[in-house]
């Protein structure tokens, strides 16, 4: 993220400060004007200083750091919605911002007005919103309520109709201030849907408090801490420090991490299931503790479908061994996933896969069945007829999973792992929520066969 030529940078700041003025009463602003300079009442705040970091266009940046670091304001200096005290910023494109909720929103006007309106402080002409209208209400999944004040919306609404704007006013620039944190699992993973189709191309700033989701969502990250610039560099790398200046070390010295290369290869390893069960596991489930998982029901309309319509994903479930549907799960019981799909064309090799997500979209596990029909000379052990209906089952271990919501995307196609039509892609087949966890920290939890203590005599501790 260093300073390279104009015409491949799309955010350059150099030595931005910024310093406000605090008073303790509303009078010591008048007074201070009417001394004329001899008296001072205020108190300076320096928000930002001396801050210097430049974006190449196409990049995802990361911005962390604890509340009251200047992450905000930093992000409106950028925006134009505050001038540095010192130093500059260069933008190079249009930027459209989500900042804070109801920004850039008349309370009193409806959704549609405000869509216009919001569009036009973006440089959309009437015309411009009038073709892209029906997207951005489609996008924002609101129903009737674009036709309410959005004074009436809820702060989920509010965010599915700012971002439905912002996705479709061309911007160059995408700048997200912590908004997606609010809002239903399924709009949340749309919208990291677009954040990621939009990386093509586009510039992405991006603050949020969760590391996990910088680095799985941004390639470089900035560390801003008490209005100075910490580390900046890759965003694993960064969020390693901020993770450890946070829980540990307090003495890290402002750094600038150099970007390296990291191996593409992968090796897997097959693991024979074994019976086993985590020994700690009937103590966790008597206490608040217990890993509840709650499961919703398979919705056939999840939205943002896709595929050439060769076949369709009819049922997807969650079952016990003996086939029981599940409605709570623990984390470490053997686990049964069922797809069940119809097919509406002839399919040679058919393959059907599933991911697990986060809430961010990013693919926690998953697997598909090409390997297990692959015959020893390559060819395919199952083939399909039209109007045939036929089922995949993946059996695994339940991880423990963290607080929050996830979900299951599930697709069927033909060919193989490198070469396939995509029939049926459904990105929201079963949504579930952990409610409480004792994951200590990961994105995923395994049970462990054994946990022990023992002191420096090797003495274990009951």
């Amino acid at each position: 993220m260093s300073f390279e030529a104009e015409g491949e940078l799309a955010i350059e700041v150099r030595g931005l400060t910024k310093r406000f003025r605090l008073f303790q009463r509303q009078i010591h602003r008048i007074a201070e004007l009417f001394s004329l300079g001899r008296r001072r009442y205020h108190k300076a705040f320096t928000a930002l200083d001396n801050v210097t970091f430049s974006v190449r266009k196409g990049e995802a940046v990361g911005i962390i750091g604890r509340n009251g670091s200047g992450k905000s304001t930093l992000l409106q200096m950028i925006c134009g919605t505050l001038t540095p005290t010192e130093g500059e910023v260069r933008v190079h494109g249009r930027v459209a911002a989500l900042l804070e909720l109801g920004a850039g929103f008349n309370p009193d006007f409806t959704g549609r007005e405000n869509v216009y309106l919001n569009a036009a402080l973006y440089g959309l002409t009437k015309s411009d919103v009038d073709e892209r209208f029906e997207k951005i209400v489609e996008f924002a999944d609101i129903g009737e309520f674009i036709e309410q004040p959005v004074k009436t919306y809820s702060s989920g609404m509010f965010v599915r109709l700012a971002f439905a704007v912002i996705a479709h006013v061309d911007a160059d620039i995408l700048v997200i201030d912590e908004a997606l944190a609010v809002g239903d699992v399924a709009f949340g993973q749309k919208c990291m849907r677009f954040l990621r189709a939009f990386r093509e191309n586009g510039t992405i700033l991006f603050v949020s408090h969760d590391t996990a989701a910088v680095i799985g969502l941004c390639d470089q990250a900035v560390w801003l801490d008490g209005g100075q610039l910490k580390a900046v560099g890759r965003a694993k790398d960064v969020c390693e420090l901020y993770f450890g200046h946070v829980f540990g070390d307090k003495k890290i010295d402002a750094t600038v991490l150099e970007s390296e290369e990291e191996s593409d290869g992968q090796t897997r390893t097959l693991v024979p299931p074994e019976d086993w069960i985590d020994g700690r596991q009937p103590w966790v489930n008597a206490t608040n503790l217990r890993n509840d998982l709650e499961l919703f029901v398979f919705e056939p309309n999840s939205g943002g479908d896709f595929g050439f319509g060769g076949a369709r994903i009819e049922d997807v479930r969650f079952t016990d061994p003996a086939g029981r549907p599940y409605r709570w799960i623990l984390g470490g019981e053997e686990t049964i996933l069922t797809v069940e799909v119809k097919a509406f064309v002839d399919l040679d090799r058919p393959i059907i896969g599933f991911y697990v997500k986060d809430r961010l979209g990013q693919a926690l596990f998953g697997d598909n069945t090409f390997l297990t029909t692959l015959t020893e000379d390559g060819g395919c052990k199952v083939s399909v007829k039209a109007g045939e209906t036929f089922t995949a089952t993946f059996r695994f271990p339940m991880p423990v999973l963290p607080k929050g919501s996830y979900v299951i995307a599930v697709a069927v196609a033909d060919g193989t792992q490198e070469d396939h039509v995509q029939h049926h892609w459904m990105h929201d087949a079963l949504i579930f929520k952990s409610h409480s966890s004792h994951t200590v920290s990961g994105l995923v939890g395994i049970p462990m066969l054994d946990v022990s203590l023992s002191t420096a005599h090797g003495k274990p501790i009951d």
